[in-house]
């Protein structure tokens, strides 16, 4: 990748996706966002991301805004919904946006879920698991279809998110029992650099704050080239 890469964000508006257009747009690459509404239009025009507004469960929206004269290197999905959400976008959404970028022929695909999804749900305390069910399930499902979808993939399952300033200190692994909490900026980060990295991909991989596990266990980090 190259900083004349070009990047489809989806999940801008807040959270892990606001800090991964951050930390995209200081080494300025070209970011496009998709938005569902106005609400976090400026802030994201003022650091240099172009918006389109459209919504990942209408994949008209997403053709208009991801098959133009553009080439796009890489999408990366923070996309997700709550256990209260009554259409969550956890898989159709990201479903959509898998299809859309085989049509407009993306080079990679970063999906960011969270540990418990899948082969990682050992890691989760009963009371998590219970409490995130409904939104694993359906995380699970877009994991797989990104994973049959042939084309080149990273998934990042970050463990329990925070909204404090970056450590420094999280880590990668492909280790399913880790689990601990890790800085919203920390992911953006681990995520960004899984985008030029050739070890990332087509791998699922945990993602911590090595001085936040929750139970100390022994694993091995994984190395971005």
């Amino acid at each position: 990748m190259t900083s004349t890469s070009h990047i489809f964000l989806v999940g801008a508006s807040r959270g892990v996706g606001r800090e991964i257009a951050n930390y995209l747009r200081n080494q300025n690459i070209s970011v496009t966002a998709l938005l569902r509404n106005e609400t976090s239009r400026a802030e994201l025009e003022a650091i240099g991301v172009e918006v389109v507004l459209g919504d990942a469960l209408n994949v008209d929206d997403l053709e208009k805004a991801m098959i133009t004269e553009q080439p796009t290197y890489a999408v990366i999905s923070t996309l997700g919904g709550l256990p209260s959400d009554a259409e969550k976008p956890d898989y159709l959404g990201n479903k959509n946006l898998i299809d859309t970028a085989i049509k407009a022929g993306v080079e990679k695909f970063i999906l960011v879920t969270s540990i418990g999804t899948g082969n990682s749900v050992g890691a989760l305390s009963p009371q998590a698991l219970n409490a995130l069910q409904s939104v694993l399930v359906e995380k699970d499902k877009a994991e797989q279809h990104l994973i049959a979808s042939g084309l080149t993939y990273t998934i990042v399952r970050p463990g329990g998110l925070k909204s404090e300033p970056a450590t420094g200190n999280a880590v990668l692994t492909e280790d399913t029992r880790i689990v601990g909490s890790i800085q919203r900026a920390d992911v953006a980060a681990l995520v960004c650099r899984c985008l030029s990295s050739e070890s990332a991909n087509n791998k699922i991989l945990s993602a911590i704050d090595k001085n936040m596990l929750f139970t100390q266990v022994d694993f091995v980090e994984f190395r971005l080239d």
